[in-house]
């Protein structure tokens, strides 16, 4: 038996057979071939390739046989140097035709790959925000990668596996019997002691995965928490370097000590195989040999019962376990339409209505709205609390909202925390549907326009604005992709940050760190609001965009703002008294309500909650 057969044996053995037990739906079946039909034509040929190659590896162990007993035996040197010129052809085809299999195969499986996960990428970017709220990065990564390379295998690793393998199987079997039955049936009866060692070691590994997944997924979880800046700074303030270490030291160990394990145990497994291929080729010699000197069969039917061998038993411990290698690569195709089978939240409207030109006005008529349950956002297998959670009501957060902001005012929405302010804005850019009533722009349901016509139309800075990490001309760019740098320029300018980039080594390129962390809380704020000139929106959110900002960053960001908002429609959720006197009304949102409006003036005149906010957590901001 060869090494490449042992490692197929392998690689099958230690799949989990849970798979198994999996049912899958014919119409998930048919949907799985639905995948096929753009690759059909290089499928056919991959595995015509498969069959081919399969004949040959048969054909040269009875070559073989026919160099030794009649070319070697008779003294024919002709046949003998012929014969081996064939045998030698035959191996440069089949060196061939392995890399015009690898090629067609790559070519399958690649391409399935991309058309996966471009389409899961698609899918996934139009989910709701409170999708990405619920769902594990790393899980959902991973339906990305894993699982899609897994689904791509059905159509290269498994059929062409499963298909050589039965064409091999069927043709050394015939070969063996024609060439001798006794031999051929000592061979099967062996088969056993190729399975049992198999199994066994195969569900010893299984366990030892997964459990070298779950100590590596820790290891990897504390790098990443602590390696982001975020996380650095955490230990910087908090963290004891000996306490981390330790920690660290600790996981590591679990992952070293089950890497050892895993090692042994590939070792027993491979160590078990080879011996008991050794026996069956001794086993063979000896009873072949004995045939032999009986004269039942010649000295070359045995050599070529002995390579047969070495061809017969991988496809029969291959082809035993053939199931859990179907079902392994079907239920990662499985996985993967489970995520594309999700709805987005937010569907398309179906007859979209186009926004009118100039400034914009927003309107919220009789606006209801609670967070939608787990069920109808996200999947229980991409977050480890779906399923607790799935049941569980959700309150109203904003309760028969009405209220206008007129095109080209500011209104300012105050109040207390979880009061419903950002919730107003979130509906205002549609990243959530209202449970019940209409939010307008423009006099149109925001329901009625299509997705980008809104992006356009709208633009935030929040309290944390993110940058990627990238450029700072990158993250610009993202607004606008076909900005010029004079655009840009002057955006950074209107946004008093320019006098900051240019002082940079490598200016408008200079690479922001990760979140924007190489800048300070005001530059990355500038930056945002940069972003939104340039993008140069009808209407402006602002979702306290100058909550934690001291007071010299305060003025210059506020500045910025002054730029940003002039003649443009604009919603800001304000901490800062400067921000809310220049506003043209003042919202005050308490319990998903809107219990006062009007003017600064006009709200502390009334001595209501508004004056209480202003006491207890504007007025400080006054002096």
């Amino acid at each position: 038996m060869s090494n490449y057969n042992i490692w197929q044996t392998y690689q099958s053995f230690t799949r989990d057979r849970s798979v198994s037990r999996t049912r899958l739906q014919r119409s998930v079946v048919r949907r799985i071939l639905s995948y096929a039909l753009p690759y059909r034509s290089l499928i056919v040929l991959f595995l015509i390739t498969v069959t081919v190659a399969s004949v040959l590896a048969v054909a040269q162990p009875l070559l073989f046989r026919r160099i030794v007993d009649e070319g070697i035996s008779v003294g024919d040197a002709g046949l003998v140097t012929w014969t081996a010129i064939l045998i030698a052809a035959l191996a440069f085809a089949d060196a061939g035709l392995g890399l015009v299999g690898r090629w067609y195969s790559a070519r399958i499986g690649e391409g399935l790959i991309f058309d996966l996960r471009t389409e899961v990428y698609d899918h996934v970017q139009r989910q709701s925000v409170a999708f990405f709220t619920r769902a594990q990065t790393g899980a959902l990564v991973s339906r990305l990668n894993s699982d899609v390379i897994g689904a791509q295998q059905a159509f290269t690793s498994t059929l062409g596996g499963v298909v050589g393998n039965i064409i091999t199987l069927v043709i050394v079997l015939v070969a063996m019997f024609a060439l001798s039955w006794q031999i051929t049936l000592l061979a099967l009866v062996l088969l056993p002691l190729f399975l049992i060692p198999a199994r066994y070691m195969g569900r010893t590994l299984q366990a030892l995965t997964r459990e070298q997944m779950q100590t590596n997924a820790s290891m990897s979880s504390q790098m990443t928490e602590r390696f982001n800046v975020a996380g650095a700074l955490l230990v910087k303030f908090f963290g004891d370097p000996g306490r981390e270490a330790a920690l660290f030291a600790g996981k590591a160990a679990l992952v070293r000590d089950t890497g050892v394990r895993i090692a042994m145990a590939n070792r027993y497994f491979f160590t078990a195989l080879t011996l008991v291929a050794a026996l069956a080729t001794a086993l063979t010699y000896g009873v072949g040999g004995n045939l032999v000197i009986a004269g039942t069969i010649s000295l070359g039917t045995l050599i070529a019962l002995v390579a047969l061998l070495a061809q017969m038993y991988g496809p029969l411990t291959a082809l035993s376990n053939v199931r859990v290698d179907v079902m392994t690569a079907l239920v990662s195709f499985e996985r993967v339409f489970e995520v594309l089978d999700l709805p987005p939240l937010v569907a398309p409207p179906t007859r979209p209505r186009p926004l009118p030109n100039g400034p914009l006005g927003v309107e919220f008529d009789d606006v209801s709205f609670r967070y939608p349950a787990a069920r109808d956002v996200s999947l229980a297998s991409l977050e480890s609390i779906a399923v607790a959670e799935v049941d569980r009501p959700s309150a109203d957060v904003l309760d028969h909202m009405n209220f206008s902001v007129p095109a080209g005012t500011m209104t300012a929405l105050v109040g207390t925390s979880g009061a419903g302010k950002t919730t107003i804005t979130a509906l205002v850019a549609r990243l959530y549907d209202p449970t019940s009533g209409v939010v307008r722009i423009g006099g149109v349901d925001v329901a009625d326009v299509e997705s980008q016509e809104l992006r356009e139309a709208i633009g935030a800075v929040t309290q944390d604005s993110h940058l990627f990490h990238d450029t700072i001309r990158a993250n610009l760019s993202f607004a606008r992709p076909d900005a010029s740098e004079e655009d840009m320029v002057a955006a950074c300018r209107a946004a008093h940050i320019w006098h900051v980039i240019e002082t940079l080594p490598d200016g408008l390129d200079t690479v922001v760190g990760d979140r924007g962390y190489r800048l300070s809380g005001g530059e990355k704020q500038r930056i945002a609001i940069a972003r939104v000139l340039l993008k140069a929106p009808r209407i402006v959110i602002l979702d306290e965009a100058t909550a934690h900002l001291d007071s010299e960053s305060e003025v210059l960001v506020q500045q910025a703002l002054d730029t940003a908002l002039a003649n443009r429609t604009s919603l800001v959720i304000a901490h800062r008294l400067s921000t809310i006197l220049r506003a043209d009304q003042i919202l005050v949102v308490a319990g998903g309500r809107i219990v006062e409006r009007g003017t600064h003036r006009e709200l502390i005149g009334r001595g209501g909650m508004y004056a209480d906010l202003y006491t207890t957590q504007f007025a400080s901001s006054a002096s």
